[in-house]
């Protein structure tokens, strides 16, 4: 699925309301009108207005204007109205064309909910795997004329189970392990990206041969070979609060293993579909409060935790999440603590 697929099917249902979501508190100082620019972001957007961007849907109930208020486009004007004592706001479309019911604007120049063209490109590439999904892969055990890796074009061999019907594979190498920083718990392997290949031969023989091409690194004897997925946001997604407590979780790793995290880094977090997360949760993060002597009481006082940024979940797995840093007020890092917003 092409980036503009993916978000134009994010940005059509990224901010449907599920139900009453509460008063949205406006920001102090907010634009009476604005004007939407190229860049902008339905989330850019709704954090200029509120205090708490995810409850964007509350702000576009009842606008009798306009079929679907979340399509956007560069060059509308927004207005603040207030409703029954709640602000909304309305929209004053662009440039229109002179013809009945039409836009000049095609579909994929609306402004998006949030940028994840990036974030659809990372699931194409990136996997959680649990211990058994791991072992009982498919791998490659041999490449041709006795090659110890290669390259798009070559032609390796697989071993292992080979589902019916399927002709195209990833291949992925076995990355860090997973653990919970508490309990120690082993949540998933990182499964990373090395390339593509496409079957050859039957899918039921004992080895199975298969064509390299794609690679982002050299393929070796004992990759794992995968069968390729359509993995894309569910239709109903929005950005929103989780309706259960967050407990004890943490931000484990980085994509990129960069020290310091800041906006749009995509981060590993140790609480997953069994705990309750669903794409779109959105999760505030706090950097653990400072240990301080105390020169009165003359001992050790744990600081409060300090609220540091905002992240959304936009993929899960059993034990653990993909998230995306949407906010960050501070410097970020693995170890940060996440918690219900």
């Amino acid at each position: 699925m092409t980036g503009r697929v993916f978000s134009g099917l994010l940005l059509i249902a990224a901010l449907l309301s599920g139900g009453a979501l509460g008063a949205a508190e406006l920001n102090d100082h907010v634009p009476e009108t604005y004007t939407v620019k190229k860049g902008d972001t339905l989330w850019d957007i709704s954090g200029m207005y509120l205090k708490k961007p995810w409850l964007w849907p509350e702000l576009w109930d009842v606008n009798p204007q306009i079929d679907n208020p979340h399509l956007i486009y560069p060059g509308d004007e927004l207005y603040l109205v207030w409703v029954d004592g709640q602000p909304r706001l309305r929209v004053r479309r662009g440039d229109m064309k002179l013809s009945p019911n039409m836009r000049v604007s095609p579909l994929d120049l609306a402004i998006p909910a949030i940028p994840l063209d990036e974030l659809g490109a990372f699931l194409l590439r990136h996997r959680i795997l649990d211990a058994g999904e791991l072992n009982n892969s498919a791998y490659v055990v041999a490449a041709s004329q006795g090659r110890l890796i290669s390259a798009p074009g070559d032609r390796v061999f697989g071993r292992g189970p080979f589902p019916d019907g399927e002709r195209a594979y990833g291949i992925f190498r076995a990355g860090d392990a997973y653990r919970d920083p508490v309990t120690k718990e082993l949540l998933g392997y990182q499964a990373r990206d090395i390339g593509s290949s496409r079957l050859l031969s039957g899918n039921d023989d004992e080895v199975t041969e298969l064509e390299v091409t794609r690679v982002s690194e050299e393929v070796r004897i004992t990759d794992r070979l995968l069968p390729n997925e359509e993995r894309v946001l569910d239709a109903t997604f929005y950005p929103r609060a989780p309706g259960m407590d967050i407990t004890d979780g943490y931000m484990i790793a980085v994509d990129g293993g960069v020290t310091q995290i800041g906006t749009m880094d995509i981060v590993v977090l140790n609480r997953g579909e069994r705990e309750g997360l669903e794409i779109g949760h959105v999760l505030a993060i706090y950097q653990a409060g400072e240990l301080v002597f105390d020169q009165v009481a003359r001992n050790n006082v744990r600081l409060p935790d300090v609220r540091a940024g905002l992240a959304m979940v936009f993929e899960t797995f059993d034990k653990a999440s993909y998230a995306v840093v949407l906010k960050a007020s501070h410097p970020l890092k693995v170890g940060d603590k996440v918690k219900n917003p």
